[in-house]
């Protein structure tokens, strides 16, 4: 069998074919900043955080795919400045106030802040005022923390069949909406056990009655870096799909 490789950084990284660029970087133990990005889905590209320069032209790592002899830049501080103002716009565009935050320990938006060093907001807040929906018996929406990475979008269409999510309007304007007829979730077949439910990297969706059940200070990113957690996730889902 015919050997492929990558360059990360100077380092010489394996792949297999098929593979896009942050699989093989995930495979080999060398951490992309991501947000859009899961291994459980299709890759979509829609954050721009995994952004790397291939070959001396800047590309999304999740949807690019690897190529015999690419030399993948990661780890630059022009990529991680460009990531750190990408996270800052993400906070500002939203409502994402971390100390009173249902999501603080466990938020993916949070963690890859501190993983950049982000020290401040640096731009402007916009203070969105978005539509809460609370009409669910168990399953909470608050549109002012989406980051419209369409998580739950993909997971509801492609893992629970039931396409409860999806993204409208452009622009500053994109919005998450509900796939009913009164635009509440109330009125869909969403299920607390829904993959769409669970998959928010942020405090978008949040299931009732279960606030603070693990007190901040005990939750996946207080005690352990993203970086690490992203990894030890990717390899389990990666050795589960070659188990199947």
């Amino acid at each position: 069998m015919t050997a492929h490789t990558i360059t990360i950084d100077g380092q010489q990284v394996p792949f297999i074919e098929g593979q896009t660029i942050i699989e093989a970087a995930t495979a080999a133990g060398v951490y992309i900043p991501h947000l859009c990005h899961n291994p459980e889905f299709t890759p979509h590209g829609s954050c721009k955080l995994c952004t790397v320069k291939v070959n001396g032209r800047n590309c999304s790592a999740c949807t690019f795919p690897a190529v015999d002899g690419q030399e993948v830049l990661n780890d630059t501080e022009e990529l991680n400045e460009t990531r750190r103002a990408i996270t800052q716009m993400l906070f500002v565009e939203g409502n994402h106030f971390c100390p009173s935050c249902e999501k603080s320990g466990n938020c993916q938006l949070q963690a890859v802040g501190y993983f950049l060093n982000m020290l401040d907001a640096h731009f402007p807040f916009f203070y969105p005022s978005r539509e809460v929906d609370a009409s669910h018996p168990e399953v909470m929406l608050d549109r002012d923390r989406c980051i419209l990475c369409e998580l739950c979008v993909r997971a509801s269409r492609d893992v629970d069949g039931k396409n409860v999510f999806a993204l409208s309007g452009r622009g500053i304007h994109t919005h998450l909406i509900v796939n009913s007829t009164s635009g509440k979730l109330a009125d869909t077949e969403i299920s607390v056990d829904d993959k769409a439910v669970h998959v928010c990297p942020v405090g978008a969706i949040l299931v009732k009655r279960t606030g603070f059940e693990v007190p901040i200070g005990q939750r996946i990113y207080d005690h352990q870096d993203i970086s690490e957690v992203s990894l030890a996730m990717e390899e389990s889902v990666a050795g589960e799909s070659h188990g199947g």
